[in-house]
């Protein structure tokens, strides 16, 4: 695998570099060896977030996790792609022009999918339009984390999401 590191408020020394490229190279037995690992260590407050981007073609498999040690973050993300792909295996190798971003035994073992997605619930409702902040509003008031809603402004459907901070995100199509 190919590691790309970047560090946005901090250095990437030597010892930090060895820790990701030994913890996330363990992630090397489901890869090719042209797979690249997009790898970005950050720092903001007390905060240490590590994010990995794995492009194949037609997905991404990413993860980011925080913490206050940045070595824990990095032990805490490889856990977490591992899972990701024992659980998404077969929808992942089901795109078969992805299949060559992953070796044969991983392609051929049997992971138990204890965990499938089901959808247990199906909700139908009407979309209103309306503007982003009285979204925002509608949302607290049903004590969601998401809201769906159409944009008084630009006739999409657009979504609202509460973000950690007390602070919301919208989400827009791109035209």
């Amino acid at each position: 695998m190919k590691f790309i590191i970047v560090g946005k408020n901090i250095e990437v020394t030597p010892g930090l570099r060895a820790a990701v490229e030994d913890k996330i190279g363990k992630l090397e037995k489901y890869f090719t060896p042209e797979t690249e690992v997009h790898v970005t260590l950050s720092v903001e407050k007390d905060r240490q977030k590590i994010e990995v981007t794995i492009p194949v073609k037609g997905s991404i498999i990413r993860s980011e996790q925080v913490s206050n040690d940045m070595y824990v973050s990095i032990d805490l993300v490889e856990e977490i792609i591992e899972r990701q792909l024992k659980k998404y295996k077969t929808k992942l190798i089901a795109k078969e022009q992805s299949r060559g971003f992953f070796k044969q035994d991983f392609i051929e073992k049997d992971y138990l999918d204890d965990e499938e997605v089901q959808i247990i619930r199906t909700k139908k409702f009407d979309i209103k339009p309306m503007y982003p902040e009285d979204a925002c509003v509608q949302m607290e008031l049903l004590g969601h984390n998401f809201f769906v809603f159409c944009n008084a402004e630009t006739d999409q459907v657009n979504v609202v999401y509460k973000r950690k901070g007390n602070t919301y995100g919208l989400i827009e199509p791109e035209v």
